[in-house]
């Protein structure tokens, strides 16, 4: 699907990508500037020149840290000497309890029962306080909105948060550092924060750069709400791209800005993102998790379209459970 173009940059917009290099000058002291490879045969007759820009190698093996990192030194002093509070079964949560350790803050992240004990264990280890609450990561989130609220502290969301979504953007500040000119960038969609803050800086910094989202066929939650223009409830069937499955808060900021600055959306099917994450597994040795795999299912989808171009394919994470594991 393509969405019209649009000749003119929302003030949001504009005023994302602003932050968005902030952020990028913030953060560099804590958040691992990561590099590009050159992926030369991903697959047959594949005429694009393929960039993997390789978040797998942040400390937390995902690219939240950056977000996290970015509200945490956004804080005010006593903001900060309160402590935060986190909602997230996985790479959010790894992401808040680095930072904050980093920052010399204190963290609570709240889980739902059914997190794994490696995850929750690597969050203690950045010195995170842990709290179980429920079986679903929804009611997760509302028990630690409640207590950072009646608590007076900061409630970081992974995606819902424009300063969280301005030090995803960071990437994109890196990408065009490193691989200028760059035609098109694929990013896996959940909730929108990465997306939305690659898309907004480049729509400002190089608008020529195509912004193609990637869903999960089984979760395409805000691409249902951005063709629907409101945030819908859609249902889900499970899939390997763990970390973009989940419904959208009401409300959230990164509605509008997604829906101005992704240029095309593709959907990907499980099969495709196993045998994605299979090919890199292949390729490179390396395990990289589904929703990184999604992006890069979506590129092999439709790479017909790029030939002669320059492609980045954000690889957004590693950190994968043992179920999806087992799948590979």
């Amino acid at each position: 699907m393509s969405h019209s173009a649009r000749p003119t940059v929302p003030d949001a917009v504009t005023k994302l990508a602003a932050q968005a290099k902030e952020a990028a000058d913030r953060i560099r002291p804590v958040v691992v500037e990561t590099p590009v490879e050159q992926i030369e045969v991903l697959a047959p007759n594949i005429e694009a020149e393929v960039f993997f820009k390789l978040e797998n190698l942040q400390s937390t093996g995902s690219f939240k840290l950056r977000g996290a990192s970015n509200k945490i030194l956004s804080l005010s002093r006593a903001e900060a000497a309160r402590g935060v509070i986190a909602a997230s079964n996985g790479n959010h949560g790894l992401g808040v309890a680095a930072a904050a350790k980093s920052a010399g803050i204190a963290a609570e992240v709240y889980v739902s029962n059914h997190v794994s004990p490696s995850k929750v264990q690597r969050i203690q280890e950045y010195g995170a306080r842990i709290k179980h609450v429920g079986d679903d990561p929804l009611e997760a989130e509302l028990a630690a909105r409640a207590a950072a609220s009646q608590q007076g502290k900061v409630f970081i969301s992974p995606y819902n948060d424009v300063q969280v979504m301005a030090g995803q953007g960071s990437i994109a500040v890196e990408l065009l550092r490193q691989l200028p000119p760059l035609d098109a960038v694929f990013v896996a969609v959940g909730g929108g924060g990465l997306i939305g803050g690659i898309g907004a800086y480049l729509k400002c910094a190089s608008p020529h750069t195509e912004v193609v989202g990637c869903w999960p066929q089984n979760s395409p939650v805000l691409y249902e709400s951005i063709k629907a223009g409101r945030i819908l409830e859609v249902a889900e069937q499970p899939t390997l791209s763990e970390s973009t499955a989940g419904g959208l808060e009401p409300g959230s900021v990164t509605l509008e800005v997604c829906s101005r600055v992704i240029d095309s959306s593709v959907l990907v099917s499980e099969t495709e993102i196993l045998e994605a994450m299979r090919r890199v597994r292949a390729l490179k040795g390396w395990v990289i998790e589904g929703a990184a795999a999604v992006a890069v299912a979506a590129f092999l989808k439709n790479a017909g379209r790029y030939k002669g171009k320059r492609v980045a394919v954000v690889i957004c994470g590693a950190n994968v459970s043992e179920k999806v594991l087992s799948a590979l």
